[in-house]
């Protein structure tokens, strides 16, 4: 006898995600997505298993099965903020050399049909060694030439939003203190002018990088830019902080991880740490703009580690 479909419930943290941003949009995104969620299984033949639980905050991973053949895939729902169309673009440039296989796009429903990966592990479930290791080589055959005619965003214009993004939230408490350092986080914006046209992934680190079937890791979630590859380790170099916090000469670990992680794919330390910089700050007044004090002030710290 066969098991019966799952029942789609919207994970929790996605719906507190969105009720905090107050966007009607968002909400009524959120109502109609059930119904949209399971219209969209039965156009495409699919079973749905389970959702993933506790899930992101940018959307939904529901795993399903195609039920005339049972083969396993992913269908990820995005919610408005995010950009489905640039996600499949990327996708689909990378062809699943580094990265999981787009197998369908919907557009109009804001849904990918993946190539179903063990979401259950992630990079980050290696010793940081191994993982750092996996996580470079995987970088080096993500970064390609974007296609002509491309429509990716430029990492310069997505370096002035992030710019304009913390100036708005500088004067927040709990931020005035840390002006000097947010000035300097501000500097990197300049570096997007230089460093090449490459296409990144754009949000890399541990926990966009899931175990696979016909490979060992691949990526997942792009939010694609071209420009400098260096800006593609920044997200990298925060990663696992709370764990780095925590343990004995933070500040030396950190700045050995960065300059680990720039020699093993050779660009210079000194673009790595701006872009980590500006990363880390703007990370930082997220948080304090959510009422998240104390994972601001960890991502304040750790830039003033570097």
């Amino acid at each position: 006898m066969s098991a019966q479909p799952a029942q789609f419930t919207v994970p929790e943290r996605l719906a507190e995600s969105v009720r905090a941003g107050g966007d009607p949009g968002e909400a009524e995104w959120l109502a109609a997505l059930p119904s949209r969620f399971a219209e969209r299984l039965a156009d495409w033949g699919l079973v749905l298993e389970r959702v993933a639980q506790p899930g992101g905050r940018g959307g939904v991973v529901g795993y399903a099965y195609r039920a005339e053949d049972r083969t396993p895939v992913a269908v990820k729902a995005l919610r408005p903020a995010a950009d489905p169309a640039a996600e499949a673009a990327a996708l689909r440039v990378w062809a699943g050399r580094g990265a999981v296989l787009l197998l369908a796009e919907a557009e109009a429903d804001r849904m990918l049909l993946l190539e179903r990966l063990h979401g259950e592990i992630p990079l980050r479930s290696l010793a940081e060694a191994k993982a750092t290791l996996e996580a470079t080589s995987l970088l080096r055959r993500l970064w390609v030439e974007p296609p002509a005619g491309h429509a990716f965003t430029a990492l310069a214009e997505h370096a002035e939003r992030l710019s304009s993004r913390i100036a708005e939230r500088r004067a927040l408490p709990g931020a005035v203190e840390a002006a000097p350092l947010v000035d300097e986080a501000l500097e990197a914006v300049a570096l997007a002018s230089d460093g090449g046209g490459w296409l990144l992934h754009g949000d890399f680190h541990h926990g966009r990088v899931l175990a696979a079937d016909r490979a060992p890791w691949l990526a997942v979630g792009p939010r694609p830019v071209v420009g400098d590859r260096a800006y593609d380790l920044a997200r990298l170099v925060l990663d696992r902080v709370e764990t780095l916090a925590a343990a004995p000469g933070p500040r030396g670990a950190a700045r050995r991880r960065l300059a680990q992680l720039s020699e093993a794919v050779e660009l210079p330390a000194d673009r790595v740490r701006a872009w980590a910089l500006l990363r880390a700050v703007d990370i930082a007044l997220a948080a304090l703009a959510r009422g998240e004090v104390a994972g601001a002030e960890l991502h304040l710290e750790f830039a003033a580690w570097l």
